[in-house]
C-alpha cells in the first residue's frame, strides 16, 4: 500500500491589514505571512475503496478546544483530499493520519497547514503528478492561507490572503508563542472587526514599507516596531486579558509583541536565543496561558519527509 508523510509549518502574519468589508463576505487582506518550525505532521496511506478517513493526534491533552478538530468530512484535509482527487480522476481513497502540533483556533493556520499537507501528501501517495503550481490552484480554492503554507518562507498576501508573492528578506528570527488555553474563531474576531468599524470610512489595506525595509535588511529591532494587526482591537474586545499577555511579554525585552492573524496566540520577537529564554519565563505566569512555544522563522513550506 502506498503511502506518504508530510510536514508542515504554522504561519504567522508580520503585518495584517484589513480592509471593509466585500459584498461577497470577505475583507481585502495585506498581508506578510512567515512560516515558522512549529509543524504538523500528516501520512496519507491509499486505501482499496473509495474512502476518505482522517483521525487526529496530539500531544497537547491539556489543550481542551482539540476536540473542535473534526474527525469527519468536516475536516479541511478531507476536503483538500476530495478535491484533489475530483481535479486528477483519481478513484482510490485515502486514510489521513494528522500529528497536531500546531494550536487549534490559534491564529496560526493549523487547518490550513493540515490543507496544504494533504494536497502534497495525496499528490504523492495517489501519484497524480500535480506541480507545485497546479497544487497551488487547488489550495486557493480551500481558504485563504492555503496557498502560502505550500510556499513557506516569508511571502506577501492579497487579495483574502491567497494570492501570494515572494518578498526579499535576509535573516532568521527567534519568536516565543504564549498559547492561549481556549480558541478564538476568526469568524467571530472578523465580526467584531465589523462591528466596531461600523460607520467609520475603512480605509484599504496596505503593507508597510517599514516592515519591508526591516526584512530586506534582516533588522529585528525594526521588524520589532514595524509588526502590526489590524485585527487587535477586535480580538481584545472578545479576549481582554490577551492584552496582559502582550504587556507582560514587552516588559520581558521582547522587540515587538503581536497577535497572531485572528488570535488568540500572542507572538514575541526576542533578540537572540537568551531573550527569548527570558520572555518564554515570563510568560508562563501568564493568565489564561496554557503553554509556551520557542521557535525560530523563517522555514520552508509542506514538504515531503
Amino acid at each position: 500500500m502506498s503511502s506518504a508523510n508530510v510536514r508542515v509549518p504554522a504561519k504567522i502574519n508580520l503585518c495584517l491589514g484589513v480592509g471593509p468589508v466585500r459584498d461577497d463576505g470577505y475583507h481585502p487582506l495585506a498581508t506578510v505571512y512567515q512560516a515558522v518550525d512549529l509543524h504538523d505532521e500528516v501520512r496519507a496511506a491509499v486505501r482499496d475503496d473509495d474512502r476518505i478517513t482522517v483521525t487526529v493526534h496530539t500531544d497537547l491533552d491539556a489543550r481542551s478546544e482539540i476536540a473542535v478538530v473534526p474527525e469527519d468530512d468536516d475536516n479541511l484535509a478531507v476536503k483538500a483530499a476530495r478535491l484533489l482527487r475530483e481535479r486528477t480522476g483519481v478513484s482510490a481513497g485515502a486514510d489521513l493520519a494528522i500529528r497536531k502540533v500546531i494550536p487549534v483556533a490559534g491564529g496560526m493556520a493549523g487547518g490550513s497547514a493540515d490543507a496544504a499537507a494533504a494536497l502534497v501528501a495525496c499528490n504523492d501517495a495517489w501519484g497524480t503528478g500535480l506541480s507545485r503550481a497546479e497544487l497551488e490552484e487547488l489550495a486557493a480554492q480551500l481558504g485563504s492561507d492555503v496557498p502560502f503554507l505550500l510556499h513557506g518562507g516569508n511571502a506577501i498576501g492579497g487579495g483574502r490572503g491567497e494570492t501570494v508573492s515572494p518578498v526579499l528578506a535576509r535573516g532568521s528570527y527567534h519568536w516565543v508563542f504564549a498559547m492561549a488555553d481556549h480558541g478564538l474563531s476568526t469568524k467571530a474576531v472578523f465580526a467584531e472587526f465589523d462591528r466596531i468599524n461600523a460607520g467609520s470610512q475603512v480605509p484599504d489595506p496596505v503593507v508597510p514599507d517599514a516592515l519591508l525595509s526591516a526584512l530586506r535588511a534582516g533588522d529585528a529591532v525594526a521588524l520589532g516596531q514595524a509588526l502590526s494587526n489590524d485585527l487587535t482591537e477586535a480580538a481584545l474586545s472578545l479576549r481582554p486579558e490577551l492584552a496582559d499577555t502582550l504587556a507582560i511579554g514587552i516588559e520581558a525585552g521582547a522587540l515587538g509583541a503581536i497577535l497572531s492573524g485572528s488570535g488568540p496566540t500572542a507572538l514575541f520577537l526576542a533578540s537572540d536565543e537568551q531573550n527569548s529564554l527570558d520572555i518564554a519565563f515570563a510568560l508562563t505566569s501568564a493568565s489564561g496561558c496554557a503553554d509556551v512555544v520557542q521557535s525560530r522563522g523563517p522555514v520552508a513550506g509542506a514538504r515531503l519527509i
